[in-house]
């Protein structure tokens, strides 16, 4: 069964996404070419910049194999 991590921030995000990877065994420039960004805003991304675009994260998301589910 799939591990459920709740995050509210986007730092907390930003933790998950670079465990995610790290469970993959993936360098951070490996999973940036897999998903078709910069080495660069990977990074900034798992450091839980804000300026990232919200595609641009969920598509890290899917090719890293992580599904985002919004509850009320």
């Amino acid at each position: 069964m799939a591990a459920i991590i709740s995050v509210s921030t986007v730092a907390e995000l930003g933790q998950a996404i670079r465990e995610r990877r790290q469970v993959l065994g993936l360098r951070q420039a490996e999973a940036a070419m897999q998903s078709g960004v910069s080495a660069a805003t990977f990074s900034a991304i798992e450091n839980g910049k804000e300026t990232a675009r919200i595609g641009l994260v969920l598509q890290i998301c899917r090719d890293l194999g992580l599904q985002i589910t919004l509850r009320a």
